[in-house]
């Protein structure tokens, strides 16, 4: 069963002007250290921030409290699987909420896309609730 759905639209040239403008400032605030080194690896940083930005918002859509009510920047973290994919891992407030949200006898699951096509990065998250196995 679905439990949440959002989406995400951010201009790459907004979280450039973040990037020149406040440096690690903004990146420490938003992101985890994770991300900035995953990020900063790149030649181009800001798509790689502006994906994982969108992201971010997505999720915090998904889980229904945005960017608030106990769920910060930094409690939602885009990794890659094994393989590349993109996952979330959720710590802090959001991992709470999103517990509150699953029925018993269920778990969560995160699904994630992410893309761009400049100047514009995009996310769609959809949070799942999926049954346990028996025993």
């Amino acid at each position: 069963m679905i439990l949440g759905i959002g989406t995400d639209l951010c201009d790459i040239r907004r979280i450039e002007a973040s990037l020149e403008k406040y440096g690690d400032r903004f990146t420490h605030r938003v992101f985890t250290e994770g991300e900035r080194a995953k990020c900063d690896r790149r030649a181009a940083r800001a798509p790689s921030y502006a994906r994982r930005f969108a992201a971010k918002e997505a999720c915090a859509k998904a889980l229904g409290t945005g960017i608030g009510q106990g769920v910060f920047w930094r409690d939602m973290e885009v990794v890659n699987l094994p393989g590349g994919a993109p996952t979330l891992h959720l710590t802090g407030g959001a991992r709470e909420h999103l517990a509150g949200m699953v029925p018993p006898g269920h778990e969560a699951r995160l699904h994630i896309t992410l893309t761009d096509e400049p100047p514009l990065a995009q996310a769609f998250v959809i949070i799942e609730a999926v049954p346990l196995p028996p025993g």
